[in-house]
């Protein structure tokens, strides 16, 4: 650190808040753990007023355990005046507006939860199949996404480009129209309250009729990325649902875009360039083969979930 002047140290997994202060007060500058740092990410990636309350809900969960001092500023959420008790030191204090601030949040979430609910049962009332693009982080979604809807979101060569469901009507022949929906992408060792925080926007994945797993197709982690997938899936309550490989960023591995079966003519992955446009129509041939035929049930444990086995 002396050579280089840095002024913050980045360790890439979960320190406890007891490492946490013994390296800082031993390197005398910030300390920031894989956790914190996935954290600031988010925070800086948040448009929505939705994504900013979760963002926010998951920082101050987090650092509630790393709490000394420095919460007073939550005082100007009441005025500050009469906010201490008899007896209460200015940790407890700033336990306390922390701990109101963290319930506020979470009453806030949980009504954006109910109104989703609500869209969720109009549309099922309606039959309207739902599709939720899902995937490591940087694998493409939005790109693919944009692709297939013409939806013009956001995207980037980034972490975490994509913080919040967008949803946009795809039409099929023979189908007609479906919801999209374009998720935040996961990653490896996800913090836990992180999750928790999101699930209100994860609840579109599990309820999905179909999820399309993508992948990035030129990552040599792209079968650990795959089983990290899986995990998450498992987790939020999705691990069942019906699941469809789409091997993304073909255009930097040289692979020929169309479908992949196994060894008796089954659907197995489907290889598109979401960039350039190849494959996509192989893509929407076998959603319209999938979304007309059936949705058998999927298992995402081993990240790669059951792939669906149709004839295309």
């Amino acid at each position: 650190m002396a050579e280089s002047g840095a002024e913050v140290v980045l360790f890439n997994h979960e320190l406890s808040p007891a490492q946490e202060r013994n390296l800082e007060r031993h390197v005398q500058c910030r300390v920031v753990d894989r956790v914190t740092l996935i954290l600031d990410i988010f925070a800086s990636r948040a448009q929505s007023a939705e994504g900013k309350l979760q963002v926010e809900l998951a920082q101050l969960q987090h650092l509630s355990t790393r709490l000394v001092r420095g919460w007073t500023h939550l005082e100007r959420q009441k005025g500050g005046i009469g906010l201490r008790g008899p007896g209460e030191t200015q940790l407890e204090t700033d336990r306390r507006l922390l701990g109101d601030r963290v319930k506020l949040l979470k009453t806030r979430l949980q009504k954006l939860s109910r109104q989703r609910q609500t869209q969720r049962r109009a549309r099922s009332r309606n039959r309207v199949k739902t599709l939720a693009l899902v995937g490591y982080t940087n694998a493409g979604k939005s790109t693919l996404f944009n692709a297939l809807t013409r939806a013009g979101t956001y995207v980037a060569d980034q972490l975490f480009a994509t913080l919040d469901t967008t949803s946009r009507k795809l039409y099929l022949p023979g189908v007609g129209e479906v919801i999209v929906s374009d998720t935040v992408g996961f990653i490896s060792q996800l913090p836990h309250s992180l999750i928790a925080a999101f699930r209100a926007t994860l609840e579109a994945t599990a309820e999905a009729d179909l999820l399309l797993h993508v992948v990035d197709s030129a990552s040599p982690n792209r079968d650990l990325q795959m089983r990290e997938v899986g995990k998450v899936l498992a987790e939020i309550g999705a691990g069942e649902v019906p699941q469809l490989l789409v091997y993304n960023k073909i255009d930097l591995t040289g692979a020929a875009p169309g479908v992949e079966k196994d060894e008796y003519g089954k659907l197995q992955a489907v290889r598109v360039s979401a960039r350039n446009g190849a494959g996509l129509d192989d893509l929407r041939r076998a959603l319209t083969v999938i979304l007309m035929t059936g949705l058998p049930a999927g298992s995402a444990e081993s990240g790669h979930g059951n792939t669906i086995s149709l004839t295309l």
